[in-house]
């Protein structure tokens, strides 16, 4: 690739008087793994959301496979949108209780227009064999799922749009530590074998060092001198 597949420069996001993210600059690379490390507070979550546009950035640019984002109306970008997926920190409150894990797996490749009935069933059992969950979990609701099995759940329904860019805001965070190691594992095979890249944010030091390619100090949504 002749640009990065993601591209922050001065990326600025405020609430009112406060400035969460003051002129934040990085890019991902395909295949690699960026980390946003630092406490609660210091901007890793507005930056997510600002490089989802699910926050419009205050100022800066956000280029995603070569192409300017902050200027792009919601049906502009809907296209772009399967392509850069989050996984979210509370494996069941980013699934619908109400959802069976199948339906929930489904949705995107509906939503996105890429649903097949012939095929679709296959496709979702496929997601969530590559995630390592039996077909029998799709049958289940999120409560019925332990955490980790969850979260594996919410994996599987990020990958379902052919994603090449998982925006990764504290998947482990609320896993204990012998589920978090499984779930990190599952990460970086899925990188390995699709050539992901990962924006990963988290506030664990010891996590991001062991994981990430590349790591982001942050402070009062500033980078900070490791």
């Amino acid at each position: 690739m002749s640009h990065p597949l993601l591209d922050v420069r001065d990326l600025v996001v405020r609430y009112g008087p406060v400035t969460a993210v003051d002129h934040l600059s990085f890019s991902v690379d395909a295949g690699e793994t960026l980390a946003l490390n630092g406490p609660s507070g210091c901007g890793k979550s507005s930056t997510a959301l600002a490089v989802l546009q699910l926050r419009r950035p205050d100022a800066g640019e956000v280029r995603f496979e070569g192409r300017e984002l902050t200027y792009l109306t919601e049906r502009e970008l809907r296209p772009l949108r399967p392509r850069m997926q989050p996984v979210f920190q509370d494996p069941y409150g980013s699934l619908s209780p109400r959802q069976r894990i199948r339906d929930a797996v489904a949705e995107p490749l509906k939503v996105h227009g890429r649903w097949n009935p012939a095929n679709g069933p296959a496709r979702v059992t496929e997601l969530l064999d590559r995630v390592g969950l039996d077909p029998s979990c799709g049958d289940r609701r999120p409560h019925e799922l332990s955490g980790g099995q969850c979260q594996r759940a919410g994996i599987a329904r990020a990958l379902a749009s052919d994603p090449r860019l998982l925006v990764l805001d504290e998947p482990v965070s609320a896993l204990d530590a012998s589920v978090r190691a499984g779930v990190l594992n599952l990460l970086a095979d899925l990188q390995d074998e699709l050539g992901l890249g990962y924006l990963f944010i988290c506030h664990d030091r010891a996590v991001v060092r062991h994981f990430a390619d590349r790591v982001i100090e942050m402070r009062e949504g500033r980078p900070v001198p490791t």
